[in-house]
């Protein structure tokens, strides 16, 4: 047995409905009402489990989606920095087809090795990795076998920090993992290494919130 780490995408928000790029707190929006359903399902399907701690990004759409499992069984937020989303810098806000279409040569450059290229005034995957790692480094000294670990953040620092566990190259994950909205992902630390459960399961959601779009 080993220390179980629970990696929550958080519940749809109107940019996770468009595609649109959404990251650091200068342009934080709220969960949608379906989104908030979406954490309260996630609540009501993982609040027998036994949770020793969350970790949550300070964005206001992670602690909405943790909230309503955090107050029913009396979880504190551990609001971490390093688990925030990746800052878009000059691309916040914006569409890919606008970014596309006003940033072309630099944004083939990002979608092709995001690990070392950043948007203007934004952060490389390497600059992601680096500061979620640490988060990851703090639980792990922190908590021990058999403790379940919440861990409340976003669609690329999520895939990023499971390249890292899995030795997968960071500028890869994009092609390696989808992570929809509310998406829960497994990973326990065993003495033989990361052992995967399961990645992006959305099975706590009813048929309705999990046909709705999720970029």
């Amino acid at each position: 047995m080993g220390l179980k780490l629970y990696f929550l995408r958080h519940a749809q928000t109107a940019y996770s409905k468009t595609g649109g790029y959404c990251g650091r707190p200068e342009n934080d929006p709220g969960l949608t009402p379906e989104g908030e359903e979406m954490a309260q399902e996630f609540a009501d399907t993982y609040r027998k489990l036994l949770w020793k701690a969350a970790y949550i990004s300070p964005l206001q759409r992670t602690r909405q989606t943790a909230k309503p499992l955090c107050e029913a069984v009396g979880l504190t937020m551990n609001l971490r920095e390093g688990l925030q989303e990746v800052g878009y810098g000059k691309w916040e806000g914006m569409h890919p087809t606008q970014i596309n279409e006003q940033f072309h040569d630099l944004y083939t450059c990002w979608l092709t090795d995001p690990a070392w290229t950043a948007p203007p005034g934004g952060e490389r995957g390497i600059d992601i990795y680096r500061r979620s790692s640490e988060v990851l480094e703090e639980i792990k000294h922190t908590h021990g076998d058999d403790d379940n670990i919440l861990i409340v953040s976003h669609k690329a620092t999520i895939r990023i920090m499971l390249c890292g566990l899995l030795g997968i190259d960071i500028g890869r994950y994009r092609d390696r993992f989808t992570m929809p909205v509310t998406g829960l992902s497994l990973v326990e630390l065993t003495d033989q290494g990361p052992l995967f459960h399961f990645i992006g399961d959305r099975s706590h959601l009813n048929d309705y919130l999990r046909s709705l779009p999720s970029t």
